[in-house]
């Protein structure tokens, strides 16, 4: 399994633009590819793609964490070239989509054989769980709900091995010990002292970043 950063607030490779959002790419075996999140604006995301040899044609699945631009700003573009995915939404996002086959979440549900939803946690955001050989890899987009919800949602499918996207404010840094690995994305306020308590755990997150699992 391989878990892409597309779009992001940093770098982690040349010839990739960066921006105020979040898209990561999930591709696991016998399953289509699948997109969390689309990032600001389409021009980055879909320039990101090309540099990085995704073809957004061959996405199966979109899953949107929550209804705010920086995670929802290039979904347009993408649904230009792809009318086929299925949109997996928070229930809270009313945003109609003609022409696609819009699902709405709001209690946790299975979307492949490797990947569940928490369902749409405070009403705000959904965050995806993802079975791997090491345990239960979370993703975030921003963790409005926090992250404790989130990670007590996840943990009834298996041992959480790590946590990759937005985290937010968080500062009850508890929650992330024991966590082999530990990726902050996007809006993280506190990657310094994330990085100072845990550093053996902590991988620095950016646009191109690609994390085997």
């Amino acid at each position: 399994m391989k878990i892409t950063i597309v779009y992001d607030n940093c770098l982690s490779k040349e010839g990739l633009r960066t921006g105020w959002g979040f898209s990561a790419l999930i591709e696991i075996e016998n399953s289509p590819p699948l997109l969390f999140d689309t990032g600001g604006d389409g021009d980055t995301l879909l320039h990101n793609m090309k540099q990085l040899g995704i073809d957004p044609r061959r996405i199966g699945v979109i899953v949107i964490s929550h209804p705010h631009g920086d995670h929802t700003g290039g979904l347009s573009d993408v649904l230009q070239v792809n009318k086929g995915a299925q949109i997996y939404v928070p229930a809270c996002t009313v945003t109609r989509i003609p022409g696609t086959k819009i699902i709405p979440v709001s209690q946790p549900i299975q979307i492949s054989d490797a990947v569940f939803s928490t369902g749409e946690l405070k009403g705000v955001e959904q965050s995806l769980a993802i079975k791997t050989g090491k345990g239960i890899v979370v993703v975030a987009g921003c963790s409005h709900p926090g992250v404790g919800q989130i990670l007590d949602a996840t943990s009834h499918l298996g041992k959480v091995y790590g946590i990759i996207g937005g985290l937010h404010g968080l500062r009850d840094f508890d929650w992330l010990r024991g966590l082999p690995l530990i990726c902050p994305c996007h809006c993280t306020q506190y990657k310094s002292e994330l990085r100072r308590l845990f550093p053996e755990q902590y991988v620095a997150c950016g646009a191109g970043l690609e994390l085997e699992l």
